[in-house]
């Protein structure tokens, strides 16, 4: 089969690797579409500790079982699935505590290579967080599976209600989902980030407001009368707007930290403001299957137009190019058709 293996940092070749055959309980995917994301991005620009290079990648998908292991009895040859790409071991101390995304094991026995022709999904995947996909939603869409449930994982806990304030620090894919989920909960939502065409996709998403992030400040308190918005959700990974982004929520409110640092980062907050102020930092990571059970309802009911967020889609033979537009900001996500 043909996949897509991240070399070095800015190098993809496509390459003839063995077909896998699955073993007890493994489900065997033809990927029908896979999509990029900002990670991918990172380790394509400079490398990243959770995708070990030269390997494989990708992990945003859906497709059709192509083959089963012994003992798959929820699904057939030939259903069309939309899956994630990792799941609890269910027995470590963290899943003891329901903790799941936080499992010991699960970025050890993560999957990737979903920008290849098949993927091999593991038992404890195939048993937890692999769907069928509703007749009524193409595999792009389906796709999106994944991410989506990340964004819910950081979101779901917080109890966003109509007539909230959210400030998504970012208009990035996710910055965007976070747009879409927050408005499909009432919130009034504002917005920022570099790229112009993304502000204007933001606008035609459901973005109350958008700004250029050097108006952040003076926006933030004009759209509040000064107060300062409920909740805050920073989905750019930069150090130094972690650090500003206390600057925007009021008092009593809540920062979410989405976007990951490069490792070894370090960023100072004021403690005043934080004590005095009752501000909530929380970091957020991965997700559980509740969260992948909540995306897929979410997908499956089309409560977010997830197609706005697609800028193009490319064949398997063409995903070098499709990064390079990606590191040159031209475009939000592509969808990869092997």
């Amino acid at each position: 089969m043909l996949t897509a293996i991240l070399t070095k940092p800015g190098s993809i070749e496509i390459q003839d690797t063995p077909l896998p055959e699955p073993s007890e309980g493994e489900l065997l995917v033809e990927v029908k579409a896979a999509l990029t994301c900002g990670t991918d991005l990172k380790a394509f620009i400079r490398g990243h500790t959770l995708i070990p290079m030269p390997g494989p990648f990708g992990h945003e998908f859906s497709g059709v079982i192509v083959d089963k292991g012994k003992g798959v009895s929820r699904f057939r040859i030939g259903d069309p699935v939309m899956a994630v790409h990792s799941a609890p071991c269910l027995t470590c101390a963290y899943c003891r505590r329901k903790l799941f995304n936080l499992c010991e094991q699960i970025m050890a026995k993560k999957v990737l290579g979903a920008f290849a022709q098949y993927i091999l999904l593991p038992r404890q995947v195939a048993e937890q967080n692999v769907f069928r996909k509703p007749e009524g939603l193409n595999f792009k869409e389906a796709a999106f599976l994944e991410p989506l449930a990340c964004v819910v994982h950081g979101m779901e806990v917080l109890g966003i209600k109509k007539g909230d304030t959210v400030f998504v620090i970012g208009a990035g894919p996710i910055g965007l989902l976070h747009l879409m989920l927050a408005k499909a909960k009432g919130a009034r939502v504002m917005i920022t980030g570099l790229e112009r065409a993304r502000l204007k996709t933001a606008k035609k998403l459901g973005a109350d407001h958008i700004f250029d992030p050097s108006d952040a400040v003076g926006s933030i308190k004009e759209c509040t009368q000064g107060l300062g918005v409920d909740y805050v959700f920073e989905c750019t990974g930069q150090p130094a707007i972690w650090e500003a982004s206390v600057d925007y929520v009021r008092r009593g409110g809540t920062v979410v930290l989405f976007g990951g640092c490069r490792a070894g980062t370090t960023v100072t907050f004021h403690a005043e403001r934080l004590h005095y102020d009752e501000i909530t930092l929380k970091g957020t990571f991965h997700f559980t299957p509740d969260d992948v059970k909540r995306s897929h309802a979410l997908l499956k009911g089309r409560k977010i137009d997830v197609n706005a967020l697609i800028s193009g889609t490319s064949r398997l033979r063409d995903i070098q190019e499709v990064f390079v537009k990606l590191k040159n900001g031209e475009g939000i996500k592509y969808a990869i058709v092997p």
